[in-house]
């Protein structure tokens, strides 16, 4: 064999398992046959020792012969019985350290998959905190709350439209007076029963209308939004200020509502995995309660969580179905520090002959 296409040479920890299990099966073969020629030789021991019986006083010679013979095919028999225990415990212990070896290169690259994934999506979300504190400064939109007159909020409504027909990623975009009112939007003609909805008991219009100036924000965890069909939202917020100034007297809020479905499904089947690893690999996200936020099998999505090690950042776990986990907190993005989310992958271990 060419040394270069040897399995060793690449040693990777799989082919460090493919060698002991070739190490292993030419062992025994080799022992097989030991013990086949110690076999034949305690025959021939015992027919030599026949023939000298039978052979009376002309026979002691060869009866000492055939005792040695005998002597040392057990010898023999006791080497390569030795000899196959102690392979036995090595080539165990080989074994041992490439599975070990499998599963920590396996975990790391997993787990840094799982970080890729998160800082993905938390660059596209830093991207929503700095639109939704520009928007809040539009011009129609800080009219729309300083004279809220059908004209001017009809001109807002507009300019909303064509602000998400430049930004496909939201589903829609809310302006709210200071009491949490859902004034004008952008999208009217799809989601007509929004203007009049009240948003005063959400968390994303309280804190950005208490926020301290223009270059704060809010924002909620994922949640299913009634007013947008149910559909699954991140929504980002921000105060919209008096005269468009930075500190000028919250009048009210704007509410983005990033399309979470579709964009952060792009994220975690976009992940690189081989068409093998695919198969038996779900990749999500996480909320900082393990609640699945994204998978993409598309299952559990808002229903299932996953648990992790609390107050764990990143690492590896088995579970009961002996699956890997990997995963890897946020750290976050620019000025974006991020909810505490996590990229995580759940991975079943490959089906060999012996596992079925």
């Amino acid at each position: 064999m060419d040394p270069s296409q040897h399995p060793a040479v690449n040693a990777t920890p799989e082919n460090v398992l493919r060698l002991a299990e070739d190490v292993a099966a030419v062992a025994n073969r080799k022992l097989g046959a030991i013990h086949a020629i110690a076999h034949q030789t305690r025959i021939l021991s015992l027919n030599a020792t026949i023939t000298a019986a039978k052979a009376g006083d002309h026979g002691r010679g060869f009866a000492a012969v055939a005792v040695e013979v005998k002597s040392l095919a057990a010898q023999v028999a006791r080497i390569s019985g030795e000899m196959e225990s102690e392979l036995k415990t090595a080539l165990d212990a080989l074994r041992d350290v490439g599975r070990s070896m499998a599963a920590e290169v396996r975990g790391s690259r997993l787990v840094d998959l799982a970080l890729n994934a998160i800082e993905i999506m938390d660059r596209n979300l830093y991207e929503r905190t700095c639109d939704v504190r520009w928007w809040a400064t539009d011009a129609a939109v800080v009219e729309a709350l300083t004279r809220p007159e059908p004209e001017v909020l009809g001109h807002a409504s507009r300019r909303l439209r064509v602000i998400l027909g430049a930004y496909t990623v939201y589903l829609d975009l809310w302006i709210c007076d200071a009491q949490g009112r859902v004034v004008t939007h952008g999208r009217p003609d799809r989601y007509p029963r929004v203007v009049g909805t009240s948003v005063a008991d959400q968390r994303w219009f309280r804190e950005a209308l208490a926020s301290a100036s223009g270059d704060h924000f809010a924002v909620a965890d994922v949640a299913r939004l009634s007013g947008l069909d149910g559909a699954a939202v991140a929504t980002y917020a921000a105060a919209i200020r008096e005269g468009g100034d930075l500190q000028g007297r919250p009048l009210g809020v704007i509410g983005i509502h990033f399309d979470w479905g579709p964009q952060a499904q792009t994220i975690v089947k976009g992940v690189r995995l081989t068409a093998e690893e695919r198969a038996r690999t779900r990749v999500l996200l996480l909320d900082a309660r393990g609640l699945v936020l994204a998978s993409s099998d598309g299952q559990g999505i808002l229903s299932e969580i996953i648990h992790l090690p609390s107050g764990v950042a990143t690492g590896t776990l088995t579970d009961a179905q002996n699956r890997l986990l990997a995963y890897h907190r946020t750290p976050g993005y620019e000025t974006y520090r991020g909810l505490g989310w996590y990229g995580a992958l759940l991975q079943a271990p490959t089906v060999t002959p012996e596992s079925r």
